[in-house]
């Protein structure tokens, strides 16, 4: 009876020890940065990637102003979120992101879509 006691104790503390450790990701320290490094070159006023869609990383504002055809970024779904899918190589090949560079490591995808999870702030 006392392991299961304990057992149970330890399930419902978990979580709890769990929930103050998730790092609350920036815009401006932590998102914006890679966007720049990644996406850039072709999301920015001039590049193909703008040109084909109207989607630019210049600023959070241009981000979460999305494409001519929609939103990119659902604050509080990743999974809704068509930039969280395009990077990650879940959506049709032609929209799959980046086109060119290197990809997003594991880090970096895992970071952006925990960042919108939590809302998608202009931090």
């Amino acid at each position: 009876m006392r392991s299961k006691n304990v057992v149970i104790a330890v399930a419902l503390v978990l979580p709890l020890l769990g929930a103050g450790c998730v790092k609350e990701y920036s815009f401006k320290r932590d998102i914006h940065p890679v966007l720049k490094e990644k996406c850039a070159s072709c999301h920015n006023g001039a590049g193909e990637g703008y040109a084909a869609s109207g989607f630019s990383v210049a600023s959070y504002e241009t981000l979460m102003k999305g494409t001519k055809f929609g939103a990119v970024v659902i604050p509080g779904s990743s999974v809704s979120s068509t930039l969280a899918r395009a990077i990650e190589g879940k959506t049709h090949a032609s929209i799959a992101m980046p086109r060119t560079g290197s990809p997003l490591s594991k880090e970096e995808i895992q970071m952006l879509k925990a960042w919108i999870d939590q809302g998608a702030k202009n931090n």
